[in-house]
Protein backbone atom coordinates (compact mmCIF):
# COMPACT_ATOMS: atom_id res chain seq x y z
CA UNK A 1 0.00 0.00 0.00
CA UNK A 2 1.41 3.31 -0.85
CA UNK A 3 2.27 6.22 1.70
CA UNK A 4 -1.27 8.15 0.92
CA UNK A 5 -3.21 5.04 0.95
CA UNK A 6 -2.01 4.76 4.39
CA UNK A 7 -2.97 8.16 4.98
CA UNK A 8 -5.98 7.91 3.44
CA UNK A 9 -7.14 5.22 6.12
CA UNK A 10 -5.47 6.74 9.43
CA UNK A 11 -8.28 7.73 11.80
CA UNK A 12 -10.20 11.60 11.83
CA UNK A 13 -9.23 11.67 15.11
CA UNK A 14 -4.92 11.31 14.22
CA UNK A 15 -5.03 14.19 11.55
CA UNK A 16 -2.78 17.50 12.39
CA UNK A 17 -4.93 20.76 12.95
CA UNK A 18 -3.96 23.15 9.26
CA UNK A 19 -1.91 25.73 9.59
CA UNK A 20 -3.88 28.96 8.98
CA UNK A 21 -2.73 31.18 5.85
CA UNK A 22 -1.04 34.20 7.86
CA UNK A 23 1.12 31.45 9.38
CA UNK A 24 2.26 29.42 6.47
CA UNK A 25 2.67 32.76 4.57
CA UNK A 26 5.13 33.95 7.43
CA UNK A 27 6.96 30.75 6.95
CA UNK A 28 7.18 30.87 3.27
CA UNK A 29 8.18 34.37 3.36
CA UNK A 30 10.77 33.55 6.58
CA UNK A 31 12.17 30.67 3.81
CA UNK A 32 12.31 32.88 0.84
CA UNK A 33 14.28 35.81 2.87
CA UNK A 34 16.63 33.13 4.15
CA UNK A 35 17.19 31.56 0.40
CA UNK A 36 18.05 35.08 -0.97
CA UNK A 37 20.37 35.58 2.21
CA UNK A 38 22.26 32.59 1.33
CA UNK A 39 22.54 33.57 -2.28
CA UNK A 40 23.65 36.90 -1.08
CA UNK A 41 26.49 35.53 1.31
CA UNK A 42 27.83 32.77 -1.13
CA UNK A 43 28.36 35.14 -3.75
CA UNK A 44 30.00 37.85 -1.35
CA UNK A 45 32.20 35.29 -0.28
CA UNK A 46 33.34 33.96 -3.64
CA UNK A 47 33.97 37.09 -4.97
CA UNK A 48 36.07 38.50 -1.82
CA UNK A 49 36.73 42.32 -3.16
CA UNK A 50 35.36 43.92 0.30
CA UNK A 51 37.32 47.13 0.52
CA UNK A 52 38.90 50.00 -2.25
CA UNK A 53 41.37 51.91 -0.08
CA UNK A 54 43.11 54.90 -2.39
CA UNK A 55 44.31 52.66 -5.15
CA UNK A 56 44.11 49.19 -3.34
CA UNK A 57 41.72 46.57 -3.45
CA UNK A 58 41.39 44.34 -0.33
CA UNK A 59 39.80 40.94 -1.00
CA UNK A 60 39.19 37.30 0.86
CA UNK A 61 41.38 35.63 -1.54
CA UNK A 62 43.37 38.08 -3.01
CA UNK A 63 44.79 42.28 -3.10
CA UNK A 64 45.03 44.30 -5.86
CA UNK A 65 46.99 47.59 -6.50
CA UNK A 66 45.39 49.87 -9.30
CA UNK A 67 48.09 52.36 -9.88
CA UNK A 68 48.64 51.78 -13.81
CA UNK A 69 47.38 48.25 -13.90
CA UNK A 70 45.22 46.43 -12.11
CA UNK A 71 47.83 43.51 -10.40
CA UNK A 72 46.44 41.01 -8.05
CA UNK A 73 48.57 38.64 -5.68
CA UNK A 74 47.14 35.98 -4.03
CA UNK A 75 49.78 36.36 -1.20
CA UNK A 76 48.34 39.02 1.37
CA UNK A 77 51.76 39.30 2.80
CA UNK A 78 52.52 41.94 -0.10
CA UNK A 79 49.51 44.20 0.94
CA UNK A 80 52.44 45.03 3.99
CA UNK A 81 49.37 44.87 6.81
CA UNK A 82 50.34 43.32 9.65
CA UNK A 83 48.49 39.91 9.95
CA UNK A 84 46.22 40.20 6.96
CA UNK A 85 47.67 36.56 5.60
CA UNK A 86 46.83 34.38 8.78
CA UNK A 87 43.91 36.71 9.39
CA UNK A 88 42.03 36.45 6.22
CA UNK A 89 42.15 33.11 6.07
CA UNK A 90 40.65 33.02 9.46
CA UNK A 91 37.96 35.35 7.85
CA UNK A 92 37.53 33.08 4.48
CA UNK A 93 36.98 30.03 7.06
CA UNK A 94 34.44 31.94 9.41
CA UNK A 95 32.13 33.35 6.16
CA UNK A 96 32.08 29.81 4.60
CA UNK A 97 30.89 27.94 7.68
CA UNK A 98 28.69 30.54 7.91
CA UNK A 99 27.19 29.84 4.38
CA UNK A 100 27.51 26.38 5.12
CA UNK A 101 24.97 26.81 8.46
CA UNK A 102 22.83 28.55 6.31
CA UNK A 103 22.49 26.16 3.98
CA UNK A 104 21.62 23.60 6.29
CA UNK A 105 19.24 25.95 8.29
CA UNK A 106 17.10 26.51 5.67
CA UNK A 107 17.24 22.57 4.17
CA UNK A 108 15.70 22.27 8.27
CA UNK A 109 13.08 25.35 6.82
CA UNK A 110 12.06 23.59 4.16
CA UNK A 111 11.60 19.87 5.37
CA UNK A 112 9.62 21.19 8.28
CA UNK A 113 7.31 22.62 5.64
CA UNK A 114 7.08 20.21 3.11
CA UNK A 115 7.13 17.16 5.30
CA UNK A 116 4.69 17.82 8.25
CA UNK A 117 5.04 15.17 10.80
CA UNK A 118 5.70 14.99 14.52
CA UNK A 119 9.33 16.45 14.25
CA UNK A 120 8.52 19.17 12.11
CA UNK A 121 8.42 21.67 15.10
CA UNK A 122 12.33 20.62 15.83
CA UNK A 123 12.92 21.08 12.81
CA UNK A 124 11.99 24.36 12.21
CA UNK A 125 13.44 24.87 15.26
CA UNK A 126 16.91 23.27 14.39
CA UNK A 127 16.94 25.83 11.31
CA UNK A 128 16.36 28.42 13.54
CA UNK A 129 19.48 27.73 15.33
CA UNK A 130 21.52 27.18 12.51
CA UNK A 131 20.42 30.54 10.96
CA UNK A 132 21.35 31.86 14.13
CA UNK A 133 25.19 30.34 14.47
CA UNK A 134 25.22 31.44 10.80
CA UNK A 135 24.30 35.14 12.12
CA UNK A 136 27.46 34.77 14.85
CA UNK A 137 29.72 33.36 11.78
CA UNK A 138 28.89 35.62 9.33
CA UNK A 139 29.37 39.05 11.64
CA UNK A 140 32.32 37.51 12.96
CA UNK A 141 33.83 37.46 9.53
CA UNK A 142 32.53 41.01 9.07
CA UNK A 143 33.93 41.86 12.21
CA UNK A 144 37.06 40.38 11.77
CA UNK A 145 37.81 42.18 8.54
CA UNK A 146 37.03 45.03 9.73
CA UNK A 147 39.50 44.79 12.52
CA UNK A 148 42.40 43.75 9.85
CA UNK A 149 42.33 46.13 8.19
CA UNK A 150 41.23 48.97 10.48
CA UNK A 151 43.79 51.42 8.81
CA UNK A 152 42.04 51.32 5.51
CA UNK A 153 38.95 51.45 6.54
CA UNK A 154 36.18 54.32 5.27
CA UNK A 155 32.48 53.85 4.99
CA UNK A 156 32.91 54.79 1.41
CA UNK A 157 35.82 52.34 0.85
CA UNK A 158 33.41 49.40 1.47
CA UNK A 159 32.09 47.27 -2.31
CA UNK A 160 29.22 46.00 -2.76
CA UNK A 161 30.58 42.51 -2.17
CA UNK A 162 30.86 43.96 1.52
CA UNK A 163 27.39 45.00 1.69
CA UNK A 164 25.83 42.27 0.47
CA UNK A 165 27.71 40.21 3.25
CA UNK A 166 26.34 42.69 5.28
CA UNK A 167 22.90 42.07 3.97
CA UNK A 168 23.12 38.54 3.99
CA UNK A 169 24.05 39.13 7.86
CA UNK A 170 21.41 40.90 8.99
CA UNK A 171 18.65 38.88 6.77
CA UNK A 172 20.11 35.83 8.75
CA UNK A 173 19.72 37.18 11.92
CA UNK A 174 16.26 38.72 11.63
CA UNK A 175 14.75 35.31 9.65
CA UNK A 176 16.36 32.98 12.76
CA UNK A 177 15.29 35.21 15.22
CA UNK A 178 11.40 35.54 13.57
CA UNK A 179 11.61 31.79 13.05
CA UNK A 180 11.91 30.90 16.45
CA UNK A 181 9.40 33.66 17.21
CA UNK A 182 6.40 31.96 14.83
CA UNK A 183 7.15 28.44 16.61
CA UNK A 184 6.58 29.64 19.57
CA UNK A 185 3.72 31.62 19.11
CA UNK A 186 2.26 28.71 17.02
CA UNK A 187 3.10 25.97 19.52
CA UNK A 188 4.29 26.86 23.03
CA UNK A 189 6.24 24.53 24.83
CA UNK A 190 4.59 22.41 27.26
Amino acid sequence: MTAVGVQAQRPLGQRQPRRSFFESFIRTLIITCVALAVVLSSVSICDGHWLLAEDRLFGLWHFCTTTNQTICFRDLGQAHVPGLAVGMGLVRSVGALAVVAAIFGLEFLMVSQLCEDKHSQCKWVMGSILLLVSFVLSSGGLLGFVILLRNQVTLIGFTLMFWCEFTASFLLFLNAISGLHINSITHPWE
